[in-house]
Formats: C-alpha cells, sequence, structure tokens
C-alpha cells in the first residue's frame, strides 16, 4: 500500500507545475510525513481548467453509514477498482491527482523493517493517481471530501522494498486521467503499469517517520548516502 508520502514544495510551485491560475488553498507548508486521515493536496479538472484543493485521505463513499469507513480506503487497487462499489463509480467520474515528491515504504531486513524514501532522480514532483468522493452526513449537517491512492504492482526497484507502489503518471497523461469526459475503465487500463524503475531512486531514512507526529525536514534525510539504492 502507499501510506506515507512527501510533498515539500511551496504552493506556487505547484500552481506553476499544474497551471493553476488560482486556488483557495490559503496556505501550504512543505510536509515530510503526510500521513492517512489528513486534508492533502489534490488536483481535479471541471472541464475547463484544473483546481487545486484539499481532501481528506481516505475514500468515504456515499452510501457509507460511517465516515470511519475512509480509515480502510487509503489505497484501491488499480486491477480492480472498476469492479469495487466503493471505487467504480469515481474510477469513471471522480479522478484526480495527489502530487507528491516522494512517498516512503517500509523495507523488511533482518533487524525489523527499514523505512525508505523513494523518489524521482531529478527529485522533481510526480503525480500519482486518485479518486476522489463526497459524503454527506444523514442529517445534512455535514459534507465531507475524500480521497483514495491507487496502487499497482511493484517495479523492479520496488519488488525489494514492497508488494505494491502508487500509481505514478507519467505528465504527457495527467490531462487524459483528468479528462472527465474518459468514462471507460477499459480506457484508463494502460495508465496503471508500474512506473519506470531506471527513473526512480530509494534511500533509507530514520524509523522517526513511522511516528505521524514527526513531520521535520530530518523525515528525508538519507541515514547513510553511501547505502543508497540505484537501479541502472
Amino acid at each position: 500500500m502507499c501510506g506515507r508520502y512527501t510533498i515539500t514544495v511551496s504552493l506556487e510551485e505547484l500552481m506553476i507545475r499544474y497551471m493553476i491560475g488560482e486556488t483557495k488553498v490559503p496556505y501550504h507548508r512543505p510536509k515530510y510525513n503526510v500521513a492517512p486521515g489528513q486534508q492533502v493536496l489534490a488536483i481535479i479538472n471541471d472541464g475547463q481548467r484544473n483546481r487545486l484543493g484539499e481532501l481528506k485521505w481516505g475514500l468515504v463513499p456515499p452510501w457509507a453509514d460511517d465516515p470511519k469507513i475512509g480509515n480502510k480506503m487509503l489505497n484501491a487497487r488499480s486491477e480492480t477498482a472498476a469492479e469495487k462499489p466503493a471505487f467504480k463509480t469515481p474510477l469513471r467520474r471522480k479522478r484526480c491527482l495527489i502530487p507528491a515528491d516522494g512517498f516512503y515504504e517500509w523495507k523488511k531486513t533482518n533487524g525489523g523493517k527499514q523505512p525508505m524514501r523513494i523518489v524521482r532522480k531529478d527529485r522533481s514532483i510526480f503525480s500519482m493517481a486518485g479518486l476522489y468522493e463526497s459524503w454527506l452526513a444523514a442529517d445534512g449537517t455535514t459534507t465531507v471530501s475524500t480521497c483514495t491512492i491507487l496502487t499497482t504492482s511493484p517495479n523492479e526497484l520496488m519488488a525489494p522494498i514492497h508488494d505494491r507502489m502508487p500509481v505514478i503518471l507519467r505528465p504527457e497523461d495527467e490531462p487524459f486521467w483528468l479528462d472527465r469526459t474518459v468514462q471507460d475503465p477499459q480506457a484508463l487500463q494502460r495508465l496503471f503499469l508500474p512506473y519506470a524503475a531506471e527513473e526512480l531512486e530509494a534511500y533509507p531514512v530514520s524509523p522517526a517517520v513511522g511516528s505521524v507526529k514527526n513531520d521535520t525536514a530530518e523525515c528525508i534525510e538519507p541515514l547513510n548516502t553511501g547505502d543508497q539504492l540505484h537501479l541502472w
């Protein structure tokens, strides 16, 4: 699964990257340890332009009796999303981009689990494929907008670390993913392939990222630069 990630760039950089003219997001600080249940930045397209806003990480379907179900909806398997009651509708109509500049995964070692940060080699922003929904409480007093991140099988770099990885979209595929006129799940399947391993890099980081209380630049510092994992 994808359960932690980073987005350390400024709001201005995000707006330029995703061609956002204006946004109601008042402020964004670098986040070094984004965790489930938090408000996360996401991009949707309203049919005319890209829009940047915030969604709660953990998708709550409109038919849910209790919004706590979102705690179990952090990720959606891309291979089966079109068949699952919670994901099949948003896959057709409510797709979003979740911007990140790294994500964490825990690698099993003889000494336990070692947290790893996975980034693009050029350290640029990338887009994870997401789905979003809106949930209205039965009494009509509360609306919650939520999201989930799609996952796929691991590439050669990720396989020794974990058996899943987020669906990372190539920049040229982002407009297609956001296009609301595309409603055939089969047309989206080509986007769910593992991202090119040769464009990514993984390195060990401090176990401190295991606690959501830790959200500082120290979270992304390599434990030992000599231990970085490269795939050439």
